[in-house]
């Protein structure tokens, strides 16, 4: 019996990876419908957002069916219980990167950002899309070690998010306040794109010890 449940954990985290490999191709699809203005990407987005909903409704109601399956002993429910944080960060992943594909659907065929400030974007994309694999990993394997790499990940896109914040407040910047305050807001959903892959490690990391580590901690694992 306890074989079994422990196998149907081990399914639920499974298909929260596969929410997270989702939610980082949806961020690929977003930059390309951003950086190349790709009206067809940024609709593929958008529609396929759907499934990651779906799926996050029906690993819910799973891992309420686990709980009342019988009594799960301290590790089950912290496996049970992180499932359910993680549920919310990865769709949340999904959203963020709808959000800027539909920045790029309203724009179009107009390019949404400035030359200037391209680079530093599809470096910032490079960064949440490796960060959305590995969060994927970390669910596979319940790595903690995995799990703490997370946040040297995010210490790179934070780097270039305060980068591209001194860009825009720079005397120099020329193309008006609405472009410096959409820029703004894109680069903040990239940003907060990887603050929810590192809140995945860390109830990963919880998951498996049962200590819930701070954001410093987090890369002592």
């Amino acid at each position: 019996m306890r074989t079994a449940y422990h196998e149907q954990l081990a399914d639920l985290a499974a298909r929260l990876g596969g929410m997270c490999g989702m939610a980082g191709l949806a961020m690929k699809r977003a930059t390309q419908a951003l950086l190349e203005a790709d009206a067809v990407a940024a609709d593929q987005v958008i529609a396929d957002h759907e499934q990651i909903v779906a799926m996050r409704a029906k690993i819910e109601k799973d891992a309420l069916a686990l709980l009342a399956l019988q009594q799960p002993v301290a590790s089950e429910l912290r496996s049970v219980f992180s499932a359910a944080q993680i549920i919310a960060d990865t769709e949340r992943m999904g959203a963020l990167a709808v959000h800027i594909a539909k920045i790029a659907q309203v724009e179009y065929p107009k390019q949404v950002l400035p030359e200037g400030v391209r680079g530093c974007f599809a470096e910032m994309a490079k960064v949440a899309i490796a960060l959305g694999d590995s969060a994927k990993q970390v669910l596979l394997t319940r790595d903690p070690k995995k799990a703490a790499l997370l946040h040297d990940q995010d210490d790179a896109m934070d780097d270039l998010h305060r980068r591209l914040l001194g860009v825009l407040i720079d005397q120099e910047w020329k193309y008006g306040v609405a472009t410096g305050v959409e820029t703004a807001l894109l680069a903040r959903f990239y940003e907060r794109f990887a603050d929810h892959a590192v809140e995945v490690g860390r109830r990963v990391i919880f998951m498996v010890t049962g200590v819930l580590p701070s954001e410093d901690e987090i890369s002592t694992y």
